[in-house]
């Protein structure tokens, strides 16, 4: 079971993340720093933080792709997350991000709303090393980051139809991450919002390690009951 974090903002967390047994962990990050992202010089420090076999996961919301390529240059990933919503940042735009930068492996966000979205998830297979499963917020039109979770059925069934390694994120905190896993048996899971401090961007390590702990137990309850 991947355990993939996100966001890390400061040296401070980094250096607690790296001691955890966390499999990914992630960050915003933009040129020059905005909103909650780090910079690209920022990122790439935290990153250097990191152990061998804890993987680097950078975000970006950016359609230029020669913003997207000096991301890649300048920060090094191991794992692009392309977070733009669908209609935004198409399939084509993936597959030729992917023929560019071959060595990068890449996550593609995928809005689960309803049925619908499980064919936009299959049209990744071949292009996508992972997927990542978030909530569409349809009232607030509101793709990701949304704290809340949503239909798992839909989410199983995408699980259960692609070839590419998913990820389950939207609302996942320490409460709710066994049963996410049971119902959907991803081959991951993402926490954000749930292992923030409320009212902040700021990670709660007592809720992260509790999440981590727990993500723990329900994949080694998966292993002995397959």
């Amino acid at each position: 079971m991947i355990i993939q974090i996100y966001e890390i903002r400061s040296i401070e967390v980094a250096k607690e993340i790296a001691a955890m047994d966390i499999d990914h962990a992630g960050l915003w990050a933009t040129p020059n720093g905005k909103d909650t992202s780090l910079s690209f010089d920022q990122a790439r420090a935290v990153f250097d933080l990191f152990p061998d076999g804890m993987r680097s996961v950078v975000l970006t919301l950016s359609q230029d792709m020669a913003e997207i390529t000096a991301l890649i240059d300048q920060v090094n990933p191991h794992i692009l997350h392309i977070g733009s919503r669908p209609d935004h940042f198409s399939v084509d735009m993936t597959r030729q991000l992917k023929n560019d930068h071959p060595t990068v492996a890449l996550m593609r966000s995928i809005p689960v709303g309803d049925d619908g979205d499980i064919a936009l998830a299959g049209s990744y297979d071949g292009i996508a090393d992972y997927l990542l499963l978030d909530t569409y917020d349809k009232k607030n039109d509101n793709f990701g980051a949304t704290g809340e979770t949503h239909n798992w059925d839909i989410s199983k069934q995408i699980v259960d139809r692609v070839n590419i390694p998913v990820i389950l994120a939207g609302g996942l905190g320490p409460d709710n991450v066994i049963n996410a896993i049971r119902k959907v048996r991803p081959a991951g899971v993402d926490s954000k919002s749930k292992t923030d401090i409320p009212g902040t961007h700021d990670k709660d390590m007592a809720m992260l390690r509790r999440f981590v702990e727990n993500a723990g137990m329900a994949d080694e309850a998966n292993l002995n009951n397959s």
